[in-house]
């Protein structure tokens, strides 16, 4: 690339979001001073931070409702098949709403909780039922044979659940698990719809500023990439890890 781009990026992203002065190699700042390259990235921090929090809450919510929903306990499956349908057919945005303006006036605690945590929770839950399903489906494919022999030697059915059903239904959910959490990271980009100051946001923030829409929006394209690929990367090692040796797919039965 020429260096007239090279130069372009630099007044661009090293530039002084007040006094719009270029810093030299974005280095030397003085104390308070922030160039839109640390705009950017404190942007990618919250990014980051609002899809961990839904991943944690969509994984632990989703896997104990998508376990309910396989139980023979009738009042449990009703439940988990509530809780699907619910968070599945509210849109994310709708949700998200809800969490920062309806449900805080029932609950005044989480009127003092940060907006990350919030969109991370509602994300979360709308997440959950898309994994219950992953799960419930997981637990269902194996054959009922296992379900039988862990009761037949005198397990309890939580028990039977622990030692013989989920440590084989999770090898086997592993990789739609792997695209719902990239999903999380895509769809933390409506948390800009409540303020919070993710990569979006920003994105637009500086776009504006600057006029320099197809520069902010190609790094922001790229720094989702990197977020996604990562945690493709880190389920896959997991997979790897729990891989039943000589089994295609590490769930087979």
């Amino acid at each position: 690339m020429s260096a007239d781009w090279w130069q372009s990026q630099r007044e661009l992203w090293c530039k002084d979001t007040v006094e719009l002065t270029v810093i030299e190699g974005c280095m030397g700042k003085a104390p308070g001073v922030q160039t839109y390259l640390d705009m950017l990235l404190s942007a990618w921090g919250w990014t980051v931070a609002v899809a961990g929090i839904g991943m944690a809450v969509a994984l632990v919510v989703g896997s104990l409702v998508g376990v309910a929903r396989t139980t023979p306990m009738r009042g449990l499956v009703l439940l988990g098949d509530a809780w699907t349908e619910l968070f599945r057919n509210v849109p994310l945005i709708v949700q998200l709403f809800l969490w920062f303006f309806v449900v805080p006036e029932f609950v005044p605690l989480l009127k003092q909780a940060p907006s990350v945590a919030l969109a991370g929770v509602g994300l979360g839950f709308f997440t959950s039922a898309r994994i219950s399903e992953q799960v419930r489906a997981g637990i269902q494919s194996i054959p009922k044979g296992q379900w039988h022999a862990g009761l037949a030697i005198g397990l309890s059915l939580p028990q039977t659940y622990r030692h013989v059903l989920l440590p084989v239904a999770f090898r086997v959910v592993i990789p739609p698990l792997t695209s719902e959490c990239m999903n999380v990271v895509k769809n933390s980009a409506v948390a800009f719809a409540v303020s919070v100051a993710e990569l979006t946001l920003i994105a637009k923030q500086v776009g504006e500023e600057t006029s320099q829409h197809t520069a902010v929006y190609a790094v922001v394209t790229l720094l989702y990439f990197v977020t996604a690929f990562s945690v493709y990367l880190l389920a896959s090692g997991i997979a790897k890890a729990v891989q039943v040796p000589g089994v295609a797919g590490g769930g087979g039965r």
